[in-house]
């Protein structure tokens, strides 16, 4: 065990080497570190861009524009820490920028002033990762960034007005309809057969607080 973990850790640490050496001829503009970084962490990035985007196409300019963004701003990234939450966060903060314009937040009610929604982990268990991604990308766009800024990107509800210019309230009340919406669309699906194609670690990264009380 303890050879496999030196295995994994030498790999982790050569993989680390690469991406500083890629982040450092991409400060200096070269198109081909630009091009392996961009490479490298697509699937990670894509993954972000597919669950705001309303469909692939989206999903496509979105995540050109955070790359952009990244490269543009690649010299202001401390070395001493992690890159994968930076990329993900001008990713995240991209897609939002991106759907900023189209959002409309109408007044609502507290969460507080709602009968919570029932559990749906029955029917969720049935889906699988794409299969659920697909129903949060039929969300409305306001209800479709809420839901993802705080039911998978961990961020509260006061981060999320801030982020997008609402109240607590509104933010609440958008995450109480997203999921609503969910589980309406979840309990439709009762009646189809889907084959789980993804591991447990993918299929709870939606699941995360998607049953659990609000903050």
């Amino acid at each position: 065990m303890c050879f496999e973990r030196r295995i994994v850790t030498a790999k982790r640490d050569k993989e680390d080497i690469l991406i500083q050496k890629y982040i450092q001829g991409c400060i200096r503009n070269e198109r081909d570190s630009q091009k392996a970084l961009y490479q490298h962490f697509y699937s990670f990035a894509m993954g972000i861009c597919l669950r705001y985007a309303n469909d692939r196409l989206d999903a496509v300019g979105i995540l050109n524009d955070g790359f952009f963004k990244a490269f543009k701003n690649i010299a202001k990234y401390e070395p001493t820490k992690a890159f994968l939450p930076w990329l993900g966060r001008i990713i995240t903060n991209t897609a939002i920028d991106y759907y900023r314009a189209n959002l409309k937040f109408a007044d609502h009610l507290d969460v507080t002033d709602h009968e919570y929604v029932a559990e749906v982990s029955s029917i969720y268990d049935k889906l699988a990762y794409q299969d659920l991604l697909a129903l949060v990308q039929e969300l409305s766009p306001g209800y479709r960034t809420v839901f993802n800024l705080f039911a998978i990107d961990g961020y509260t509800h006061e981060e999320i007005a801030e982020m997008l210019g609402i109240s607590v309230g509104t933010s609440k009340s958008n995450l109480f309809k997203a999921r609503q919406k969910l589980q309406e669309m979840l309990k439709a699906t009762e009646t189809n057969t889907y084959q789980v194609r993804s591991s447990e670690v993918d299929r709870n990264l939606l699941q995360v607080r998607l049953n659990t009380n609000m903050q």
